[in-house]
């Protein structure tokens, strides 16, 4: 087999077929997948179903804490666990420049199996294209998903004393892409928080009812998500400083650049905004998932704010806007 990839390899003829066979196959193996049919027919139980795709541009494409296979299959699954869905089928499309090492292709496609096999979802459609050498920065990915709607989650409008709840530390997805990309060499424990989320939908159970609304706080972080929420409502929240956690590591990285971690992007976080009263038993709930453990209440939905406030350590308050000037392109 060839170690680097060819424009024959997009050329739909033998080395297409080899190439298909001896990495997509090999890692995505099942029987919807491999029926050789242009589209993946399948049979799906009643209910609501959720439907999300998206695309990858990451770079680097290798991270500490994953890769851009990763990152796709996992920001699919959460698109799909912040609509109340489990995942069950998944499709994914590589468009793939000449030149790219096929060694770093198949490790790409072991990431995405592994986090399929991880959640019980299966990949069942896909497509490869390649282009010539300087048009593609090695892989690009796009992942589209369908998931089953738990029956008890049902959005709807927040109201004042709805409570706001983070499921761990932040900005570290967006800190390490950061520190990567311009090859800072600072000391830490810098590694992206990039997992899957859909735990939460199956810990829930029937308990979904009292969550109104779940956002993941990716691209503009949770400031960012947090002000779409308010807007989108209507409705103002404050948030405590002291209940966000931030890694000592990230905190310095954003100290010395002069940035915010609330605006960097995290990819293994959700928000969710609970029914008031209820969000001590939700984060009970969630605090027994391997990637929800260190969850905690960071305010509440007030409909005396018109805006998103964070009141800070020493008492003040200061109003979060939505993210005006880029941070940092290609996070994901």
């Amino acid at each position: 087999m060839d170690k680097r990839i060819t424009l024959r390899h997009g050329d739909g003829g033998l080395q297409t077929n080899k190439l298909i066979r001896n990495i997509f196959y090999k890692h995505f193996d099942n029987e919807i997948l491999t029926g050789y049919q242009d589209s993946a027919i399948f049979q799906m139980e009643a209910g609501r179903l959720a439907y999300t795709t998206d695309s990858f541009v990451v770079k680097p494409i290798f991270f500490p804490g994953g890769d851009i296979g990763k990152l796709a299959v996992c920001g699919t699954v959460n698109d799909l666990a912040a609509a109340g869905a489990v995942p069950l089928y998944l499709s994914a499309g590589f468009v793939i420049e000449e030149g790219f090492e096929i060694e770093k292709l198949d490790m790409i496609a072991k990431s995405m199996s592994d986090i399929c096999k991880k959640v019980g979802a299966k990949i069942v459609a896909g497509d490869t294209k390649v282009v010539e050498k300087g048009l593609v920065d090695g892989v690009y990915i796009n992942t589209s998903g369908i998931g089953r709607v738990h029956e008890f989650f049902n959005p709807r409008h927040i109201t004042s004393g709805d409570e706001i709840i983070l499921t761990g530390t932040i900005g570290e997805h967006g800190t390490t892409i950061l520190l990567e990309r311009n090859d800072l060499r600072l000391q830490g424990d810098f590694k992206s928080d990039c997992n899957p989320l859909s735990e939460i939908i199956y810990e829930l159970g029937d308990s979904i009812k009292y969550v109104k609304l779940m956002r993941d706080p990716t691209r503009g972080g949770v400031a960012n998500a947090l002000c779409e929420i308010s807007e989108s409502h209507n409705i103002g929240a404050i948030i405590e400083e002291e209940k966000l956690q931030i890694r000592s590591a990230v905190k310095s990285v954003h100290e010395l650049l002069g940035t915010d971690p609330l605006y960097f992007a995290s990819e293994g976080r959700m928000i969710l905004v609970v029914e008031k009263g209820f969000g001590t038993n939700i984060l009970n709930m969630i605090n027994t998932l391997d990637n929800c453990h260190n969850s905690r209440i960071i305010g509440k939905f007030d409909k005396s704010y018109s805006k998103v406030c964070l009141r800070t350590s020493l008492g003040g308050e200061r109003i979060l806007t939505m993210l005006e000037n880029q941070m940092i392109s290609r996070i994901c």
